[in-house]
């Protein structure tokens, strides 16, 4: 049953299947389909290959059919000689032992590939030494010692090359001689052994002239195929050589190895002709292109700026010397002519396409300043920002596709995407500047309008600071900031931003006007003290109508201490925080409480019990909102404390002078003793009214020289001095007082009236200031006796205009601050006022 199966298997398989066409592709699912139902692919190593090659119509087909019993197809003499055999066909040995696998080459030399078919008979041939245990060279005998027609160059190429590509393995050769002559086979077999050693050599009678001497030779070829691949048999060496299951695969691999070889791929002699001429035609049209006058022109041109036709300009001179070099070579292979003119062409764009790049170039700055340009005057024009963008880039990248589209030539397929893709970056990246430039203007113009709106009037509101002043900060922020939304989302709207952009920049402007508001309160913050003691010195020096205070000894100073004190430590409350919200803190009772009412120096000896200002925050405030800590108050209450003290004892002092000074009147019993001793007296004056008038002008003439000579000022730095210095002055002052009365004697009463005003009239405006509280700390009870003391008329009249003027009761508290300037009163005579403090 088995040897019924196994001639099944070997009548099948002696049927031929091609295994690879006449275009080289090899026919893998017909060969698999073979090699199983031949049975050759469960024949493991024990398997055997043996090719045939030689010239076309050399009857390499009816060799191996009466050799192998094959049924491969033969040529028919009666139709002529041509090609029978194409590609590479394979089948079955009937009746030899080991399996063995016959391949028919296509023949050598065929007229049907012409010149053409060195490449593929140079593939053929190397595939089947590839893989062929034996290889039967077919060959006439007339053509031994011949150099082409015995295929010596072909064997030699292949040979190098299988040993270059495949590893180095014996494959014995058997040179088949085909209708033997006279010459002997001795002498013929040493010519064929010259170049090529494992030779087997055999001759055979002609198979036309001598078929049955011819049949029954190829007989005895066919019994040295009987067990080839044993050890000394006709297969020779069996290294490296593959199972019958991998045949097929390791065929295919070693097929596309030579495919892909390019040292097989020789070309024709007129394809070697053509390929040089055209070379030549080539290089010199391409010279005859870079020396052309009109592109050297072109290229200037396009050198200094983008010229318009570029694309029609400079595919009419490419075509021209296109069409030179066809008329050159059109008598030349195609194949190669057209090869070469696609490597013509490709120079002469790799020679233009800077020119043509320099060109887009242009066009792209080109399209940029004119986006450049639209958008400022549509912006001028009052267009809306994301309008004015989209109009200005439509027109921009519609002229810039215009000029591409003009700059391309027909010879080549140029693609400007890329370079319009820059330009749209260009353009979008000039229009996000613009657009950022404007919106910080936009922000910076809401800021400043903001910061001018909230800096004064919340300078103002910390200057009478209160207890609604953060109520009044407050107040102020929102309305301003409300006021300044609508022109902001106005001015937005043309950017087309969105809801969250708007919402968000709000938010910012929100946020700027609480940063405005905040770093105003810790820049006063930082000036506590002063603003403390400007507090005090105007609710101490000042009565309720904003009057400034004259102090004639009525007044209560504890109790107007305390009231400006109170009202600097209430100042103190109101920037120790910054209150945004409506939340009470107990701040400003803990602050009057603890420093107020109670004594910090008595707190600070006992500060380890409970000291509610011993803490660097505040309770319920958040640590960012905290201006002044309540240990940095009670410092800063210490120090304003400090430099308060003089104030109140000046005030003292003031009040003890008045009082010396208006207690001069005589004793009254010296008042009765005068009233009886100067009766007489006192009735001469009342019975002659003309003493008493004389009287009158004398004390008037006296006041006003006091007044002038100022008698107590001179007095202050002793008796001596006083009087020398008081008699140098007299005289002066006598005749300053009389020319003045005779001054105002020589104008009649009209023009008195028009030139002074009267001194009802006049007193109002010319009333000088009240005297500074603060003295330097050399200052004399002379000297507080003579600021204190009221002016009388006649000093009024003569002062000077800029320092009639009483200061206005809105006068704020620095001027009030720096106009008096702190003294001390001698210790003699303070002594009473320090108790106060």
């Amino acid at each position: 049953m088995a040897e019924v199966d196994a001639a099944a298997a070997a009548a099948v398989g002696a049927q031929a299947v091609q295994l690879i066409d006449g275009e080289g592709e090899f026919a893998g699912e017909s060969a698999e389909r073979f090699m199983t139902a031949a049975g050759v692919a469960g024949c493991g190593l024990s398997y055997a290959v043996v090719a045939i090659m030689g010239p076309q119509s050399s009857g390499k087909s009816t060799l191996l059919n009466l050799l192998f019993g094959t049924n491969f197809r033969e040529m028919d003499a009666f139709r002529g000689r041509s090609q029978t055999t194409k590609g590479i066909w394979m089948a079955r040995c009937v009746g030899v032992e080991p399996c063995t696998v016959v391949m028919d080459l296509e023949g050598t030399d065929g007229r049907e590939r012409g010149e053409d078919d060195t490449a593929f008979e140079k593939q053929s041939s190397l595939f089947a030494l590839a893989i062929s245990d034996i290889v039967l060279i077919n060959m006439w005998c007339h053509d031994i010692g011949r150099e082409q027609a015995a295929n010596k160059p072909l064997l030699k190429t292949v040979f190098q090359v299988m040993m270059r590509l495949f590893s180095p393995r014996k494959t014995t050769l058997l040179f088949v001689i085909r209708d033997k002559t006279r010459t002997p086979l001795e002498h013929l077999e040493p010519v064929l052994r010259e170049d090529i050693q494992k030779v087997e050599v055999t001759a055979l009678p002609s198979f036309e002239e001598k078929e049955e001497q011819f049949r029954e030779q190829v007989q005895q070829l066919r019994q040295r195929f009987a067990n080839s691949i044993a050890p000394g048999g006709l297969a020779g060496d069996r290294r490296g050589v593959v199972p019958a299951s991998g045949f097929l695969f390791s065929s295919q691999q070693i097929w596309k190895i030579i495919r892909e070889n390019k040292d097989l791929d020789l070309p024709a002699h007129k394809v070697m002709v053509a390929t040089v001429r055209c070379d030549e035609i080539a290089n010199e049209r391409f010279g005859c292109l870079t020396s052309d006058a009109e592109w050297l022109d072109l290229e200037n041109d396009v050198q200094a700026g983008s010229v318009l036709g570029f694309g029609k300009k400079l595919g009419s001179i490419v075509e021209v010397h296109m069409e030179e070099y066809d008329k050159e070579a059109v008598y030349f292979d195609e194949a190669v002519r057209k090869a070469k003119r696609q490597l013509l062409e490709s120079r002469i764009l790799n020679l233009v396409q800077p020119a043509f790049q320099k060109n887009l170039s242009h066009l792209r700055t080109k399209a940029l300043e004119k986006f450049k340009t639209g958008l400022d005057q549509s912006l001028e024009s009052g267009k809306g920002f994301a309008a004015s963008v989209r109009e200005t880039t439509e027109s921009s990248l519609s002229e810039f596709n215009q000029g591409c589209a003009d700059s391309v030539i027909k010879q080549a397929d140029w693609d400007y995407s890329k370079i319009l893709e820059k330009v749209r970056r260009d353009i979008e990246d000039h229009a996000l500047s613009v657009r950022e430039s404007k919106l910080t203007e936009l922000t910076n113009h809401a800021k400043e309008k903001l910061r001018k709106a909230l800096v004064e009037p919340v300078e103002s509101l910390f200057d009478a600071a209160g207890q609604t002043t953060w109520a009044s900060i407050e107040s102020l922020y929102k309305r301003e900031t409300q006021a300044i939304l609508p022109e902001v989302f106005k001015a937005l709207s043309g950017f087309e931003m969105g809801s969250e952009f708007s919402e968000e920049m709000v938010s910012k402007l929100r946020d700027y006007g609480q940063s405005i508001v905040e770093n105003k309160a810790k820049e006063e913050a930082s000036k506590i003290l002063m603003h403390m003691k400007e507090r005090f010195t105007v609710v101490f020096s000042h009565d309720k109508d904003s009057m400034p205070r004259t102090w004639t000894g009525k007044e209560d100073v504890r109790a107007i201490a305390k009231e400006a004190r109170s009202a600097a430590l209430k100042l103190l409350s109101v920037l120790a925080v910054i209150r945004w919200d409506d939340k009470p803190d107990r701040i400003e009772n803990i602050l009057i409480s603890t420093l107020l009412d109670g004594s910090v120096a008595s707190m600070s000896s006992s500060a380890s019990s409970g000291d509610p200002l011993a803490s660097t925050s505040w309770e319920e405030v958040h640590p960012k909102h905290t201006l002044i800590t309540p240990a940095q108050c009670k410092s800063v209450w210490k120090q304003f404390q400090s430099e308060t003290e003089f104030t109140i004892t000046q005030a003292v002092s003031t009040q003890q002078a008045h009082r010396r000074g208006n207690g001069r009147l005589p004793p009254p019993w010296a008042l009765v003793a005068m009233a009886v001793l100067g009766f007489d007296e006192i009735m001469m004056l009342l019975r002659n009214p003309i003493y008493v008038f004389l009287l009158f002008v004398g004390y008037l003439l006296v006041r006003a020289l006091a007044v002038q000579l100022d008698i107590g000022r001179e007095f202050q730095n002793g008796m001596v001095p006083g009087i020398l210095s008081v008699s140098a002055k007299l005289l002066p002052t006598l005749q300053n007082l009389l020319n003045k009365v005779a001054t105002d004697q020589q104008h009649p009463p009209q023009q008195q009236g028009q030139q002074h005003r009267p001194p009802a009239a006049e007193a109002p405006e010319a009333q000088q200031p009240p005297p500074p509280l603060l003295l330097s700390p050399k200052s004399s009870m002379s000297e507080l006796r003579r600021l204190h003391t009221p002016p009388s008329p006649v000093r009024r009249s003569v002062s000077s205009p800029s320092h009639s003027s009483p200061p206005s009761p809105k006068a704020s508290p620095r001027k009030v601050a720096e106009d008096q300037k702190p003294r001390r009163a001698p210790d003699n005579e303070s002594s009473s006022a320090y108790s106060i403090v």
